[in-house]
């Protein structure tokens, strides 16, 4: 692992990072969207955002960002946000969340498998230019 800035990472994490502003906001009324769809989302925001400033093994990263949601997920059955003094409806507090959740880790992992079928796809079309050239 080392230090490593990518533009496109971070521009992506930005694009990803209004996406889920906007299913927090505009489209919180459309239960699929805000109940499954951010969580599957928000894997891929913690990907591009460490992809951003760190060269890291790809599947080593997804693993990661699995194990680190499915920890805080649990954290949430703990009231692990109200046990550290945040208040009910502060920014951590919403953050962290606030109940558990099977479901959430189950959307956690559909995106970090949407993840690594993507990282194995690019990495595949790379490989296949390079043995062009």
């Amino acid at each position: 692992m080392k230090l490593q800035f990518s533009l496109q990472y971070l521009l992506l994490t930005v694009l990803i990072f209004l996406v889920e502003v906007l299913i927090a906001t505009v489209l919180k009324d459309i239960f699929f969207v805000r109940a499954y769809l951010g969580d599957v989302i928000v894997v891929m925001l913690l990907y591009t955002f460490v992809k951003s400033f760190v060269s890291v093994n790809n599947q080593k990263l997804i693993l990661g960002i699995l194990v680190f949601s499915c920890l805080v997920e649990f954290a949430q059955y703990f009231n692990i946000a109200e046990k550290l003094g945040f208040r009910p409806g502060s920014l951590m507090y919403i953050v962290i969340g606030n109940s558990f959740s099977w479901i959430d880790i189950l959307c956690y992992a559909a995106g970090c498998f949407i993840l690594y079928l993507w990282v194995k796809y690019s990495e595949s079309i790379q490989f296949k230019k390079l043995t062009k050239e």
